[in-house]
């Protein structure tokens, strides 16, 4: 068993919150990159030394004086957050050190949520930030497998922080000239990698995977109906959409904000496997039409939450192109397979689709937040949300106004998500990004392998997994002389939601848990994180029988 230390309080303090340690270049002729970065202990002569105990936020910039009180206080925090990225690839320590809702409400060794009236000196300000860490979940540790976004990738970081300090807005090219084209030229690159014509193609980073799937049911609706746009649902016949049972929950999110309605989302059922049967579609639709329903869009999945199931993409958008409607694929956890050459070919038939969400901050490694709506239909976007303020898209500005962007969202202010994702393509190239794809997916058969060949754990499905979702039971001693029936399902779960809690009492490791309508409780593994080993997997499982071996 591995002994865990977690020395987080000793690390992040920086001595009790005193600065006094700055970072200094040193050069090293001998060394390949001539220069290496160190933490260097200083005299107390300089601004990075200073007792920030009497120091405030208004004696920052832009105080006239504040640009050395600024420096100081940047490169305090910035000492504090790489001692944390440091310390998130250290598997010596834990993912997270858990305190319950009202522990962390009540105040933890000073570290108090509440908002004072008047200010708080910078000292404490550092002290918050350090104590903000210390009581998270470090989603980059490579023992973090509860989410499909995980990892820390320090190049997409760095644009994070590029990202925060440019400050702007992604509504017009006047504020965000550079980003604006970082968005064209990111959206053009992964339009072609979804297999669209030079001629085609659009799209939006988004707030996230529900809300592309969102725009895209948006979309659909006024590709067939504009009228939509000016006179609401009653203008409209009672319309129908289609997706499967193991599809995201956001479709029928979308279907409920838009005013469709959920009961006219018709769900499809699936194979075994969690794939969308294309004759129960076929069915479906037939189904909705008899019952007076207007079909007009399918949402195919490429790569399920929880299985990590591709749909048969050519055949329903086969059945898509016979009757007529607007076929999406929800490729937000997929998507990523796209960049590896061994992998793509499970996405085959997703050039047919009328939208494509892709979510970067999955398998990508992308930081939160960074998700894309890809639209095969040049200026439909524009045509769906234009709605022209005049103090914002004014069309006599003296640039070209396509590059306003601001029209095609559904929102006003809209975050820079896309530098991040643009310098890590930089950085790693597209091949870069299918080689990481690919350990990911060696992780998950080597864990699927592991879990063939022991006793005490149940595979949920018997077939290779296609994505890196790896799904599983724990069978600990008190249950491996029950025979199946009701008893043993009814034990057995129980035994996931046990050690999970367990698990985060801890602070060892992290996966995720959960039933379907047909399976009891069992655990789901997935990998996204490229620090993620082998040895990590064998560990999760030693971890499982340790903390199970007792139910």
């Amino acid at each position: 068993m591995q002994t865990f230390h977690d020395n987080s309080e000793v690390i992040l303090a920086r001595g009790g919150g005193k600065p006094g340690i700055e970072w200094m270049e040193h050069t090293d002729k001998g060394h390949p990159e001539n220069s290496k970065y160190s933490q260097t202990p200083v005299p107390d002569r300089s601004c990075n030394a200073k007792d920030f105990s009497s120091i405030y936020s208004k004696d920052l910039l832009p105080h006239p004086d504040g640009e050395k009180m600024t420096r100081g206080f940047l490169q305090e925090l910035v000492s504090t957050l790489l001692a944390y990225v440091t310390k998130t690839f250290d598997r010596t320590s834990k993912v997270l050190d858990f305190h319950h809702p009202h522990q962390l409400k009540d105040g933890l060794e000073g570290f108090s949520l509440e908002l004072p009236d008047l200010p708080e000196n910078l000292e404490q300000i550092l002290v918050d930030c350090s104590d903000t860490l210390k009581y998270g979940v470090k989603t980059g540790h490579p023992r973090f497998f509860n989410q499909l976004s995980s990892g820390l990738d320090i190049i997409g970081l760095a644009g994070e922080w590029l990202t925060s300090t440019a400050n702007t807005n992604m509504f017009t090219f006047e504020i965000s000239p550079v980003f604006i084209l970082m968005e064209e030229t990111v959206l053009r690159k992964m339009q072609e990698k979804v297999g669209w014509a030079d001629e085609e193609g659009d799209g939006i980073f988004c707030p996230g995977g529900s809300m592309c799937n969102l725009y895209s049911l948006l979309l659909a609706r006024y590709n067939f109906y504009p009228e939509v746009k000016t006179g609401g649902m009653s203008d409209l016949p009672r319309l129908a959409l289609f997706t499967s049972e193991h599809s995201h929950y956001s479709i029928q999110k979308a279907a409920q904000v838009l005013g469709i309605g959920t009961k006219n989302v018709f769900v499809v059922k699936c194979d075994e496997r969690g794939k969308m049967i294309p004759v129960e579609l076929e069915s479906s639709i037939m189904q909705a039409k008899a019952a007076g329903c207007v079909p007009f869009y399918v949402n195919a999945t490429a790569g399920t939450t929880v299985y990590g199931a591709f749909d048969p993409l050519p055949e329903i958008a086969d059945i898509c192109s016979k009757h007529g409607l607007w076929m999406h694929v929800d490729a937000a956890w997929g998507g990523g397979l796209l960049m590896s050459k061994r992998h793509c070919g499970k996405l085959r038939g997703i050039e047919r689709a009328s939208s494509v969400t892709w979510n970067p901050h999955k398998m990508m490694g992308v930081p939160l937040q960074c998700a894309a709506l890809l639209v095969k239909k040049k200026g439909l976007l524009q045509e769906c949300n234009q709605l022209g303020a005049k103090y914002l898209f004014q069309p006599d500005k003296q640039y070209d106004v396509s590059y306003d962007t601001g029209d095609k969202s559904i929102q006003c202010g809209r975050h820079v998500d896309v530098f991040k994702l643009w310098l890590m393509w930089k950085a790693k190239g597209s091949e870069g990004f299918g080689s990481q794809v690919n350990r990911c997916l060696e992780n998950a058969e080597y864990l699927f392998n592991r879990l063939s060949e022991r006793a005490d754990f149940e595979l949920v499905y018997r077939s290779k997994p296609e994505h890196s979702n790896v799904c599983f039971w724990y069978i600990p001693p008190s249950l491996r002389g029950i025979p199946p029936g009701a008893e043993r399902e009814r034990r057995l779960h129980e035994v996931a939601p046990k050690i999970k809690a367990k698990m985060m009492e801890e602070g060892s490791v992290m996966i995720g848990y959960q039933p379907t309508s047909e399976k009891v409780n069992f655990f789901r593994c997935v990998f996204s994180n490229p620090a993620t080993r082998k040895e990590d997997a064998d560990f999760l499982l030693d971890e499982i029988v340790r903390l199970g071996c007792d139910l």
